[in-house]
This record gives structure tokens, sequence and C-alpha cells, in this order.
């Protein structure tokens, strides 16, 4: 925390502190991408992995400054999951969305922020999004049972936002889908991850039981999603004004993309350098020099480069709206998940372009093209990520109908 805290006292200006932090990060990676076969056979991302990203100040980059954050966009947290997600994907996944949870706390009302980062200014929150168990309403709050699953890196986390659906007991009308904010201290952990892809991320499943979740500790989906979030009102930055499903969401792309690229450098070092073997003959000829693997590297890098574009682009534009107009639009909302998705899809694109000429050395498990091909495979198969879902709903929109989806 000091040393994060001297980049922003040392430094005002954004691009000195964002430089820094790359810095930072950028010297870590070998470390983190020495770990990815360990973090997959653990089925959870190493404590040493978010220590060292905690150090370089990648959990600040989107906090509120009032609680010791850098105050940064989502443009430049997406740009760092990517670098991280090179070197490891499990590890990009797990702690850009731990990074991006801190803005999602700053949504909470200021004492649910209070209750997370008063006593630790490094506390990590988990999430699991999907409306699940039973809410029992109460004095001053609620009653909560139940599980939710696929609560990546809460391993590592010390609160969870769980999903719920709050009945008004009005007959006719529908329920409210809010996230809760609750302790780990409240929730057992029940080891259910046990994957192909995105194996390290330890997506396990929480299980409440009767815990009491104060009314402060409450946020309701639709005002996150439109950038109205009680913390909104609270910190001024425009930064706290970006829809959810704009911010949070890329993360889960950049996992994807970020993967992508590092299979990209690996394939060209490992090529680069390797020779045909030949069943009888045919062999120590440059894999190189074949003009299938010339046009594969093409089309894998024209296809990352495409999603990272897409992806920094849209982010940039809902922030700049957001500055401007105090809050993104519907048609920019839906722009954005349609660049999330597409590159997403991307991705998949350049790595099965790589993953289908590594021959018989990529079915080592261990081959970090075959590893990312699971994990980029695994993003694919998010529901928030699937191409079909999100394109008809941009389709719908372009068309002028109601858009149908998440946005």
């Amino acid at each position: 925390m000091n040393k994060v805290m001297t980049h922003k006292a040392g430094r005002n200006d954004s691009l000195s502190v964002l430089a820094n932090v790359k810095h930072d990060v950028s010297a870590v990676l070998p470390e983190i991408r020495a770990r990815a076969r360990q973090t997959e056979q653990n089925r959870r991302v190493p404590d040493e992995n978010v220590a060292l990203l905690r150090e370089a100040g990648f959990f600040r980059i989107v906090q509120p400054a009032a609680f010791g954050g850098l105050e940064q966009d989502f443009e430049s947290l997406i740009d760092l999951a990517m670098m991280v997600s090179g070197a490891c994907a499990s590890t990009g996944w797990v702690c850009s969305l731990a990074a991006a949870h801190q803005w999602l706390v700053a949504g909470f009302p200021a004492q649910a922020q209070r209750d997370v980062w008063a006593a630790d200014p490094n506390a990590l929150v988990c999430g699991s999004y999907a409306p699940s168990g039973t809410v029992v309403p109460v004095e001053g709050g609620w009653r909560v049972s139940g599980r939710w699953s696929f609560a990546s890196g809460c391993d590592v986390a010390q609160w969870s936002v769980c999903g719920a659906l709050l009945r008004s007991g009005v007959e006719g009308e529908a329920p409210m889908a809010v996230f809760l904010l609750v302790p780990s201290s409240d929730y057992q952990i029940d080891d259910t991850w046990d994957t192909v892809g995105l194996a390290g991320t330890g997506s396990k499943t929480l299980e409440l039981n009767d815990a009491f979740v104060p009314s402060h500790r409450m946020l309701p989906f639709k005002d996150t999603c439109a950038g109205t979030s009680p913390g909104a009102a609270i910190h001024t930055n425009p930064l706290f004004r970006v829809p959810m499903l704009s911010s949070i969401a890329s993360c889960l792309a950049a996992t994807a993309v970020g993967a992508a690229q590092g299979a990209l450098d690996s394939y060209l070092t490992a090529t680069g350098r390797r020779l045909t073997r030949g069943a009888v003959a045919g062999g120590n000829n440059r894999m190189a020099e074949f003009p299938t693997i010339q046009l594969r590297v093409a089309e894998a890098a024209a296809a990352v480069d495409a999603a990272q574009t897409i992806l920094l682009r849209d982010l940039r534009a809902t922030m700049e709206m957001a500055t401007r107009d105090g809050i993104a639009s519907v048609e920019q909302r839906i722009l954005v998940r349609r660049g999330q998705a597409f590159a997403v899809t991307l991705a998949l694109q350049a790595i099965e372009a790589l993953n289908a000429s590594t021959g018989g050395q990529g079915l080592d498990i261990s081959n970090p093209v075959q590893r990312a091909w699971r994990d980029v495979n695994a993003v694919g198969r998010h529901i928030s990520m699937n191409w079909d879902a999100v394109g008809t709903m941009y389709g719908q929109a372009a068309l002028g109908l109601e858009p149908r989806g998440q946005y």
C-alpha cells in the first residue's frame, strides 16, 4: 500500500502513475508465467501472484482515491489485464475481476464501502452474479441462505458480491435483481471447481446459511448497469458513472485476448527455431519457412490486434461519454457489449489458428499454446461473451427493435 500511495502522492499526472504501475506489473510477469502450470494444478491462483500484483498497484487502478485507490479508468485496467492474462489466463481472470470489484464496491452506499476497506484497505472481493438462494427480509436487512457458484478467486478474497432477487411482496410486481455484499466469515467455500479451461481460477461455490446482510450492503443491478449507483453520487470522478456491463465484463474479454497474445508470443518463440522431425523422412525443415505457418501467424496476429483495438476503443469512448454527458447512452452500452463478445470471437479465431499447427508437441498439457487454447475456449463459454446472444441483441437494437439481453 505504501508503494502505491507514493506513486499517487509523488505524481499527479495520470500517465506517470500508469507508467509506474505498468512497469511494476511487467516486472512480475515472468514469475507469474513460471507458475502457470502450478496454478492449473492447484486449481486456484497462488497467493504469491496476488501479492506481486498488489505490490505493483494493480488492484488500485479503479479503486476510489478516498480509500487509497488511483482512480484511473477501465481502459488502463483492461490494458494491464491483457498483459497479465498473457502470462497466466487464470491469474488474469481472477485478478482483473478482483481489481474491477474495487470499482463495484465503490458503487455501494458509503457505509458498505467503509465496511470493506476501513479495517483492511487491501481487502479483495470475489463475486457470483447470478441471482440465487433465499432472501428473507428482517429488521435492518435480510437473512440469506443458499449456494452461489462460479465465485472466481474466492480463495484469495475477503468479501463476496452475491446476486439475489428481492421480492416486494406486492402481487404482480417483478422481483428486483440486486447485489449483496457478504464477508468471507459468513460463507463456506465448497470446492466444486475442476475444469479443462481456466482451471486455476478457483471458481468454486459459496454456501451461505442464514447469514445476515444489513440493508446498506445492497446494490440494485439496474442502477449499476445504468451508471447511477449510490456510489456515483459519492465519488465525483466520472469513472464511477461508467455502466457495470461496459466495464467489468470487459475483464472477461481481456482474459481471452491477453491469453491469445501470450500464445502468439510463445508460438513465435518456439516455431521460429523449430525443425520438423519427420516420421521417416522429411525432417530438419524449418517450420518458419512453411507458408501455412506464416499465414497462421498473420491470422492470429491480426485477430489479436483487432480484438485489443476494439476493447480499448470502446472503453475509451464510454469514459469520454460519462465525462461529457454524465452517463453513457444505451446505444453505447450495447456497442461495448458487441465489442466484448466479438473480441472473444477474434481471440478464439487466433488461438484456433495457432493450436492447430503445434503438432505432437502441442499435446503436452504444459504447452503454453494448448493451455491458452483451453483457457480462451473457456472464456467463450461464458454467457456474457456468447456471440450469438450478444450479437443478436446488437442486431435488434440496430434494426429498431427492443434489445433483449443484458447491457
